[in-house]
Parts: C-alpha cells; structure tokens; sequence
C-alpha cells in the first residue's frame, strides 16, 4: 500500500464520460429506495439506534477494504473538521433520527419531509458554494415537491402524525443538506471512496452506545432479518454513498440533491414488489410529476451566446 491520496487525486481529476455521474447517481436513487423498504421491514426486529449502528459497522468494514487499497488517505485539517461533521450528522444523526421518525409517522409524510432536502441543498449551494440559483431549478423544485406531497397525501393512512416523529424526519433532512454542503470541497481533492469510509467510520463510532442494544437484537432477530442489516450496510451505505460522492464531484450539489426526489418514486414500485404495497392513484401521478421537476431542474439556461446562430 505504497500510494497516498495525494497521488490517487490526479486521477480522478479527468474528466470523465458523460454516463458515468449519470449512472453513479441511478445506482444510489436504486439503492437509497431500496434502504426504505429493508428499513420498514426491520422495524420489528431492530431499534432505530442498533439498526443504524449495524448498517455502519458493515458499510465502514466494505469500505475500509477498497479504501485503504489506495492507501491511508491525509485530509489537511480543515478537511478532518469536514469529515468529522459529515461522520456525525449523516451517518450517525440523519440514520437514528430517520429510522426513529419513521416508527412514529407514517411513510407519506416521513418521505416528504425528508424531500425538502434539495430546497435546502440549492439554498446552502448558492449561499456556500457560489452555485446559481437558476430559474429551471427553482420551477423544478417547486414541481417535484408538488409531486412529493402527493405522494405523501396518497400514502398516508390517517391523519394523524407524532409531533416528534416529524421534527426527526426534518432533522434528517437538514443534517443531510448541511452533510452534502460540506462533502461537495471534500471529494474535489480527495477520492470519494475514501472521504465516504472516514465519514461512515465517524458514524459509526458516534452509534457505540447503541452495541448492547445491537447485540442482544442480532441474537433475537431471525437470519433473515440480519442478512437484511447487511445488506443495509454493503449496498444503500457503501455503494450508494461512494457513487454518490463520486456523482457530487462531477455536479452541482444543488443539481445532484434535486435528483433525489426520484427516491419516493422508486421506492412505490419496490413497496408494491416486495411489501405487496399498492400506493393509491394518486401516488403515481405524484411520482410522474417528480419526474417532470427532477427534468426541468437539471435544465442548463440559454445564454445569449447560445441563442446567436455562429458566422458561417
């Protein structure tokens, strides 16, 4: 293990094709929906707190292996501050809360609230990041939010909603904004699978307490359900998080986080396959609509340069 981070960071720095971000954020929208539905079904074996440190400690596990194959990576110190947040807020307060919020209202409304996000994204971006705050990704959040919450009112069963249930749900919603704010310097300069490692190692130190709790559940919980955690920790938490950060490299934060309203969509078809959910009508117009705002968000505004027809 003779490279440094330093020399693995040129190489990444290549502009690469066209399909591979695309791809990148398709295969972590795919498995972040997936984590909805592997999450719900494990909410009788495993508590919020024990289910997120699981998840952690197999995640940080797959991806020390391919991190440290590029060698240990050196973040300057600032970058350690970074790190350290993003470890503590999104890998360890964003997992707690969401799958404690989600024991206390219902999926409707907790994907909702998770969903202004990408406002909050697109926000930060302009205030932090010197990102535009253009008019297509104005008009499109507008539309997938609309598209959110008819998702959420067709996928609600009641009208009732545990008031510490939402703030939850928004307190993951805000970490994870402030997480992909502070991730989006990080990975200019450092390997994505690296800066993804450290960050998912943080959280998982940060969910210690919860080991008794993990313990005695793991025992009690059938194999399936353990396979479940597993699978939590390897593919929504180590893949989608590395192909995130390798997306966010190569986007605007304000663009990549609008795209994560395609999550509710993907989330129905993976319900109605696995869980046997069948969301209401309505639901599907909500997630077409998302569709549609996730499109006219990633819209690039004509310039006039664009608009004059060059000399022959």
């Amino acid at each position: 293990m003779t490279s440094t981070t330093s020399a693995a960071a040129p190489a990444e720095a290549t502009v690469p094709a066209p399909w591979l971000p695309v791809t990148a954020v398709a295969v972590t929208l795919v498995f972040w929906a997936s984590a909805f539905v592997a999450i719900r079904h494990l909410g009788h074996d495993f508590s919020p707190g024990a289910l997120s440190l699981g998840r952690l400690l197999v995640g940080a596990l797959c991806l020390g292996a391919v991190a440290l194959s590029r060698g240990f990576p050196r973040p300057s110190g600032r970058e350690w501050v970074s790190i350290a947040l993003i470890g503590v807020l999104w890998f360890g307060v964003y997992n707690v809360a969401l799958n404690e919020g989600e024991h206390r209202v219902d999926a409707g409304t907790a994907a909702m609230l998770i969903q202004v996000s990408p406002v909050l994204i697109a926000f930060l971006a302009a205030a932090f990041l010197d990102e535009r705050f253009t008019l297509y990704l104005g008009i499109g959040l507008a539309l997938a939010f609309g598209g959110v919450g008819l998702i959420s009112l067709a996928s609600s069963e009641g009208g009732d909603s545990d008031v510490l249930g939402v703030l939850l749900c928004l307190v993951s919603a805000v970490v994870y904004s402030i997480s992909l704010i502070l991730q989006k310097p990080l990975v200019a300069r450092l390997p994505a699978i690296q800066v993804t490692w450290l960050a998912c190692t943080v959280g998982a130190v940060v969910c210690l307490p919860f080991l008794g709790q993990l313990i005695d559940e793991a025992g009690d919980a059938p194999a399936s359900s353990v396979l479940w955690v597993v699978y939590l920790g390897v593919f929504p938490t180590a893949i989608a998080f590395t192909t995130y950060a390798y997306a966010l490299r190569h986007m605007s934060a304000s663009s990549l986080g609008v795209t994560t309203y395609l999550v509710p969509p993907i989330t129905i078809v993976m319900g109605l396959v696995l869980l046997d959910e069948t969301p209401a009508g309505m639901a599907y117009v909500g997630g077409a609509l998302a569709l549609v705002g996730v499109a006219v968000a990633r819209r690039k505004p004509r310039t006039i340069a664009d608009e004059v027809s060059p000399p022959a």
